[in-house]
């Protein structure tokens, strides 16, 4: 059984304002204010402040000297950093569950994933439930796959890969149904023990989601050119 600590202080208030940005509701280049910060939560700087560091590290905000913390900027290059590297460690994870398990198995994670096409049908546009779904997904899978580097590294990309399905899925509303189209294709896969299509659906997914993210942003920049 592993030990969980209970979150800091610091931790939570880094969910909180973490969630803000990952939503839209702060936006990049938005400056977040030590005191301003302190004073809504009821907190000290102190907190704040370790808690800055967190969303850092997580790669949601930017901290200059004598600037302070900002909220950082969605740029191509940077998504495309974060996607060259999270679909491949997604189609490990999908490999070495397949690997790590014989006959049944699998159907408790092959039950997650029907449940979560059934949720993608009924949340609508709570795009919050859907992807939070999604990672509920992800998490069962690292109890299967028991490689706690893996999981530690994935569970630190899911703010910043967060905030970019939230951008994609606001913008796109189909997404949903390739959402759905994603479970099922999981679950036959999984039901198959078929690594090679487990990891294939989750590259596919992951390409067609960069290259919503991309297309958006590169609209957003042509506006702000128009703008400007």
């Amino acid at each position: 059984m592993r030990f969980q600590a209970p979150e800091s202080l610091s931790e939570q208030i880094a969910q909180h304002l973490g969630q803000r940005i990952i939503v839209g509701q702060m936006q990049p280049g938005d400056r977040i204010q030590e005191l301003r910060i302190a004073g809504e939560l009821n907190v000290s700087r102190g907190s704040v402040r370790e808690a800055l560091l967190i969303l850092e590290r997580r790669h949601l905000i930017d901290i200059y000297p004598r600037k302070g913390a900002v909220v950082s900027a969605l740029t191509p290059t940077a998504v495309n950093g974060l996607y060259d590297v999270y679909i491949e460690l997604l189609a490990m994870l999908a490999r070495r569950v397949v690997e790590l398990t014989e006959g049944a198995d699998l159907m408790p994670l092959v039950e997650r994933m029907r449940a979560l096409d059934e949720l993608v049908v009924s949340a609508g546009d709570d795009h919050e439930r859907i992807i939070e779904g999604g990672f509920e997904l992800m998490r069962h899978a690292f109890g299967i796959a028991d490689n706690p580097f893996l999981e530690e590294t994935l569970e630190n990309f899911r703010p910043a890969i967060s905030r970019t399905y939230y951008l994609a899925m606001a913008r796109f509303r189909e997404e949903v149904g390739e959402t759905r189209r994603l479970f099922q294709t999981l679950a036959r896969a999984a039901l198959d023990r078929d690594a090679d299509a487990l990891a294939g659906a989750i590259r596919h997914f992951g390409e067609h989601q960069r290259s919503l993210v991309l297309k958006t942003l590169n609209s957003e920049m042509d506006a702000s050119a128009q703008t400007g």
